[in-house]
């Protein structure tokens, strides 16, 4: 075949090279994405952030406070939770591998075929039980099946991302469209889940004579767990449906393509050796190390946001309009971001939008006044923005780098983003796990309207100096990241010429 060399003067290239570059411009002008479709494919994940924000910032406080099981038994379930979702985003990946292409695309059917059972396991994770005595198997096993059924809408739906155009800007594009929706959906969870259960968790519910020893498990208030509990049922079933309608746009408005890199006849790559080449693969382990202890930042300011306002600051009155305007200022933020990445590279914008959360948190715990938490909140947004967009723009340009270090291999997109969502979650998994251990330790007092000292001093440390040292040790790692800019554009031009 006739090598074209990225040096050459065009006006040197025979014939049929000519013919080469202008099909090459043809296809080019075919993978241009439709804003239709951009907004379809965003549109697509946004439910999964809906349920996310709601479960991250409202089920651990649901299951000390409403559902009342004890906090081992709580960090045990969201442990074992996030840990099981962590062992089935590899075993999910394995079977798309194994994937047949349908008429619709070898992704799409994996998202559609999990959503109607997703959606039950959902709404009965928020569901109190008659009984008392099995609710702590109740809530793991609701739990662990909507971990398996979200990790199988989620793995296909990331991977997705690689077979809407071979155009590495509109790849781009489509991200920031999805992580703009995605921010959205996380805003909307938790203004439906905070706006309907905000009542729930206000002071006027424990008795103001004696705030200490109050209780909401008395028999007093007997009523008020009962409209509490029927309050996390509403808002469980308004995302629910949140859920089917945005997978049905999805599914309408998408045309997933097949892998433009590899001719109808090669086979994919088997797992096992798809495993041990993606973990051979420097740049993806240093972006996956990097992203992991910051997301664990991020989890942990999310999942004990809610008790720290509630029980450690005078601001339970104020959490839902707090985590709102952190939400607002993150959905507001993604297109600056995107901007910035294009203009000045995606390292350097993981570095400068990240870094931006670490005084504004420890501002929030050693200044806590309603003036001072707005101002942190929309400053947090903006790098909480920063952590939702960067890691999935990044991770293509990995899967590219690697595609262009083994070029017969193919179906192992899947392979990348099932692993990234493994480590991740499994990280996450154990942050909660201990943070809420942490809080038994610390004398946790289910349903108690006041804590002790040692527990606000707790929440202190999770929201404050245990997210600063997660993205400290995150930034660290990410400095020695290999795909510059400089690789990236070098990597695309390779790339367009095997097409």
């Amino acid at each position: 075949g006739f090598e074209v060399s990225r040096a050459e003067d065009p006006s040197n290239y025979p014939t049929h090279s000519w013919r080469k570059k202008f099909r090459k411009v043809d296809r080019l002008k075919t993978d241009k994405l439709s804003v239709c479709s951009k907004l379809c494919f965003a549109i697509g994940g946004a439910p999964n952030q809906v349920a996310g924000s709601a479960t991250a910032f409202f089920l651990q406080i649901y299951l000390l406070d409403i559902a009342q099981i004890n906090p081992f038994q709580a960090s045990m379930v969201l442990f074992v939770g996030k840990a099981w979702g962590a062992i089935t985003d590899p075993i999910v990946g394995f079977f798309i591998t194994k994937s047949k292409w349908t008429k619709v695309g070898r992704l799409m059917p994996w998202m559609m075929g999990c959503t109607p059972f997703m959606v039950v396991s959902y709404f009965y994770l928020w569901f109190v039980p008659p009984f008392t005595s099995g609710r702590f198997i109740w809530y793991l096993g609701f739990y662990c099946l909507y971990q398996t059924l979200i990790t199988c809408f989620h793995v296909p739906y990331s991977a997705l991302t690689m077979f809407l155009s071979i155009d590495q800007c509109e790849r781009d594009s489509a991200t920031a469209y999805r992580m703009t929706a995605e921010v959205l959906g996380t805003l909307v969870g938790a203004a439906i889940q905070g706006q309907i259960v905000a009542s729930a968790h206000t002071l006027k519910h424990c008795p103001h004579r004696n705030l200490t020893n109050g209780h909401l498990g008395n028999s007093s208030g007997t009523e008020v767990i009962r409209s509490m509990k029927e309050v996390y049922m509403i808002a469980a079933g308004v995302i629910s449906g949140l859920f089917l309608v945005c997978t049905v746009v999805m599914f309408l408005g998408v045309k997933e393509r097949d892998d433009p890199y590899a001719s109808k006849t090669d086979k994919a790559i088997p797992f096992h050796k798809g495993f041990i080449l993606v973990m051979k693969h420097g740049s993806y382990l240093t972006l996956t190390a990097a992203f992991l202890f910051i997301s664990v930042a991020i989890q942990l300011i999310q999942s004990n946001f809610v008790l720290f306002c509630t029980y450690a600051v005078e601001l339970r009155d104020h959490f839902q309009n707090i985590v709102l305007t952190i939400l607002m200022s993150a959905a507001v933020s993604i297109p600056f971001w995107q901007w910035f990445l294009e203009k000045f590279g995606k390292k350097t914008a993981a570095f400068c939008g990240i870094t931006w959360i670490m005084p504004f948190t420890v501002m929030l715990v050693f200044i806590p006044n309603l003036i001072v938490a707005y101002v942190v909140a929309v400053s947090s947004g903006i790098s909480v923005a920063a952590s939702l967009l960067l890691p999935w723009s990044m991770l293509p340009d990995v899967v590219d780098d690697f595609r262009l270090a083994n070029r017969s291999s193919k179906g192992h997109e899947a392979i990348f983003y099932s692993l990234y969502a493994f480590f991740i979650k499994f990280a996450a998994g154990i942050s909660l796990g201990v943070s809420t251990l942490c809080l038994q330790f610390a004398g946790y007092d289910t349903g108690a309207c006041r804590q002790p000292p040692p527990v606000v001093y707790t929440l202190k440390l999770l929201i404050g100096a245990a997210p600063v040292v997660c993205i400290t040790t995150g930034l660290m790692i990410l400095l020695v990241y290999p795909i510059s800019e400089d690789v990236r554009l070098r990597n695309k031009l390779a790339l367009e010429e095997l097409r």
